[in-house]
């Protein structure tokens, strides 16, 4: 039992010395402690965490989720090495795969209403908007006020054509937070291809009220000017662009 415990508090201090480098932005030298204490103690699941966290710093992606599942092998429920997977797969474009890693986030917290956001939105990225919904609608079972998740939904039933209903729910996250501006600039791109310029222009303005620094709905409405005949007034803003 003193063996044990010596191991463990040697193992600790190994990881500590390795969060102290990381600290430092020293990624080289924490890695070789969190390794010295991995050798020490394998089953230590935070510096098998805390050793991906350090090459997921240096962009070792790979070297990161081999990291990471080190720490699941030994305890699959570890929500640090499946948040950190996400990331390592996002930054490599995987998005498939950071989907399965947030799926298994939400196994383990589906109370969470950002679980089941964070799953649907990299659903989302791979095109899979049909599984993403679900998602979404998972997350609004726990909170139908979840602004995120409502304009996270409509953009997807934008992408699966049904603008009707992407309107709808762009409508209740601007009653929920009248300054989402992303809502607006949603809401301007679905009126612009309905041909409805006018209030395409409106939902634009808005988005730029709120945020006059964003040049995205700025160009936005400068086309539905164009299609008005405004060109003086689209003219104008491209000048500040």
């Amino acid at each position: 039992m003193i063996c044990t415990l010596c191991m463990a508090e040697e193992a600790d201090y190994y990881d500590w010395k390795g969060l102290k480098s990381c600290s430092a932005k020293n990624y080289s030298g924490s890695i070789a402690y969190f390794d010295q204490s991995i050798e020490i103690d394998p089953t230590y699941i935070d510096a098998w965490v805390h050793k991906g966290d350090a090459l997921k710093a240096m962009k070792d992606y790979n070297g990161s989720v081999d990291s990471y599942l080190g720490a699941l092998q030994k305890d699959n429920k570890t929500r640090a090495a499946w948040s950190g997977m996400i990331e390592d797969y996002v930054a490599l474009n995987d998005y498939r795969r950071a989907a399965e890693a947030a799926g298994k986030l939400t196994e383990i917290d589906p109370s969470s209403k950002e679980r089941w956001l964070t799953e649907g939105n990299l659903l989302q990225m791979k095109g899979d908007y049909e599984n993403a919904s679900k998602r979404y609608e998972r997350a609004l079972n726990l909170d139908p006020r979840y602004r995120d998740a409502l304009y996270r939904r409509a953009l997807g039933l934008i992408a699966l054509g049904d603008n009707a209903e992407a309107l709808s729910l762009l409508d209740k996250t601007l009653a929920i937070d009248p300054k989402y501006k992303m809502a607006y600039n949603a809401k301007g791109l679905i009126l612009e291809a309905e041909g409805r310029y006018e209030s395409a222009s409106e939902a634009y303005e808005n988005a730029s009220l709120i945020d006059p620094a964003w040049s995205q709905p700025k160009i936005n409405n400068m086309q539905c000017l164009q299609a008005l005949g405004r060109t003086d007034e689209a003219m104008m803003i491209l000048s500040t662009l």
